[in-house]
Order: structure tokens, then sequence, then C-alpha cells
């Protein structure tokens, strides 16, 4: 069931929304890049337990936001011009957590096209829900020792080799491979890893300038372990635990979050999603001023909201444990 936009918003008010400014799209890249080199500033010089566990907290969280700044950029929907928001959501955004938006952009709009039907690609992501108590901590414990991680890059990195085709969901999508050379594997590896390696590399290169080059090893760290912890919690709230995943009006959610929650699951209003989806062009600076017309003139009488994210583990862990 499609919802119409104009019901909510008049003509004027959707183009006023659309507009888009450099300032603050860069004021969100720089919050961060503020908080990432902030991570590494506590940990580097007050290194104990009592700064690297929360370091790799902020920095999985930031590299969530990361992931959002290429979100948005897919969308063109930060800056003003297309080959703005391509540069920054790429080499601040997608290239430091190993992802490429061009192959990105394509795979998200169709799960704007398909939200919440069988071949939604993110479907993967946000079914399964809800689970028993037992069963959101052992995903929960997956993804912080690491081994949701491990499995991720070995799939994203089968990707970016050509073995396996572009999909973040989680479905494994084999590339067929006959009469496929060796040199071929290496030159796509290179086309696709690049600028990864690059903005990595600078990042070491930059940590090493300052004396701690070990601390590039926190980013590696909470790449496989405290953000797929964020990136959990961020899909769940999303689009998990709703009655009617095929009604576009119930099948995104909005939850606000306070500071930490934006922190580390809500970074450039992300968690905004219901008005994303009701108008995916808008900035994510200009969201929270449309949730507030659309909330004023009725949309969450059957729009999905929430009051904060621990409200969410509880409706993900709301499940009945399954008799064997």
């Amino acid at each position: 069931m499609d919802v119409d936009v104009y019901t909510y918003l008049k003509k004027e008010e959707i183009k006023d929304l659309l507009k888009k400014n450099n300032w603050r799209a860069a004021w969100e890249v720089f919050d961060t890049w503020f908080w990432i080199a902030f991570a590494f500033a506590i940990a580097g010089f007050y290194p104990s337990v009592f700064t690297i566990v929360p370091a790799l907290f902020i920095l999985g969280g930031k590299q969530l936001a990361c992931a959002i700044i290429m979100h948005d950029a897919s969308h063109h929907a930060l800056f003003e011009t297309r080959k703005q928001n391509e540069f920054f959501g790429s080499w601040f955004g997608a290239y430091p957590i190993f992802h490429d938006l061009i192959r990105y952009r394509p795979y998200h709009l169709k799960h704007h096209v398909t939200t919440g039907t069988d071949v939604d690609p993110d479907l993967p992501l946000t079914k399964g829900y809800p689970t028993n108590k037992a069963g959101l901590t052992r995903k929960f414990s997956r993804d912080l020792t690491g081994l949701t991680g491990v499995k991720a890059n070995v799939g994203l990195t089968a990707m970016h080799l050509g073995f396996l085709q572009y999909h973040l969901g989680g479905m494994i999508i084999k590339v067929d491979q006959r009469g496929r050379k060796v040199a071929n594997i290496f030159s796509t590896g290179f086309k696709n890893m690049w600028g990864a390696a690059t903005v990595n590399l600078i990042m070491l290169g930059i940590l090493w300038l300052c004396g701690a080059p070990w601390l590039y090893l926190l980013w590696v760290g909470a790449y496989f372990t405290t953000y797929n912890f964020c990136l959990r919690v961020r899909s769940i709230a999303e689009h998990s635990v709703v009655a009617n995943s095929k009604d576009n009006h119930a099948n995104s959610r909005t939850t606000y979050a306070n500071f930490l929650e934006r922190m580390l699951f809500a970074p450039h209003y992300v968690n905004y999603h219901a008005e994303h989806h009701l108008l995916m062009t808008v900035p994510p600076y200009n969201l929270p001023r449309m949730h507030s017309m659309i909330k004023e003139r009725g949309f969450f009488e059957k729009g999905l909201l929430e009051p904060n994210y621990i409200r969410i583990v509880k409706l993900a862990a709301s499940g009945r444990k399954k008799n064997k």
C-alpha cells in the first residue's frame, strides 16, 4: 500500500525541504570525522581499558556514520551537486569502510522500490525478529566478538573480487566464473578496492606520523565488532517487527534518539527513517523539520514511531522461545 506524500505536505513545502545546503552537509561530514579523531586521541594519549573500550564503540558508531554519509550521498541528498555528493560520499563515507558508493546506489534504490516485499534486497537484515532474549543475546555476542564481521567481510571481499554480486543484505549470489582469467580477478579487485585501500593507508600514515600507528588496529577492531552491533540495532529499528511489511505507511519506523543513541545507532538523522522513505531525497539535516510537519498532520496515527532505542531492543527480543 503506497503513501501519497501530498496527503501530508504541500508542493511548496516539499520544494523547501528538498533544498540542500553545502555548509550543513560539510558539518555532518566534519562531525563524524571529529569523533573518529577524538576516539583515536583518547586511546592514544591515555591508553587503558577505560579509554580503548569506549573508543571502539565510538569508532563503530562513526563507521556506521560513514555508511550513512555514503547512503545520503547515493541519493544525491547531502551536498548541492552530484560531483560533491560522489566525492564526499566516497572518500569520507564509502571508502573508509571498504565500500563503493557507485555500486551501492542501484542496490539501495531497489530497497526503496521494493521495501518490505519478498524481493527487498535488505530483507535478510530485518527478518527473524522478534526473537527471544537468548536469541538476540546470541546475535549481539556474534557481533561483538567479531564472528559477524568475519563472515560479512569474507563475503564483501568476494564481491570486490567479482566472485559474488554486490549485495549487502547477506544474500549470496554467485557470479559465473567460466572462462574468467586470473588477471581479471586482480584487475577487478584493484578497480573495486583501490579507493578503500588508499583511504585506509592515509589513515594509517597519519597515525604513524602522530607516533601511534597501533591505533589503526582500533579502526579494524571496531570494523569487525562494534560496527556490526551498531548496524544491527539500526537495521532492526528501521524495518523489523512491523505489523504489515507491505504497507508503506507502517513498514518503516522513526525512532527518537538521545545523544548516546545518536552516537551509536542514529548518526546524521537516520533515525527519521519513515520520513526518508516518504521522500527519499530530502537532505538528512531537513528530516527533523519534516518529521514535525507530518506528525502534526497525522502521519503517525498509522505510521511507526518509538521513543528510544531501548524500546527497539525490547521489541526485537519480545518473541517467545521456540519449542524444540
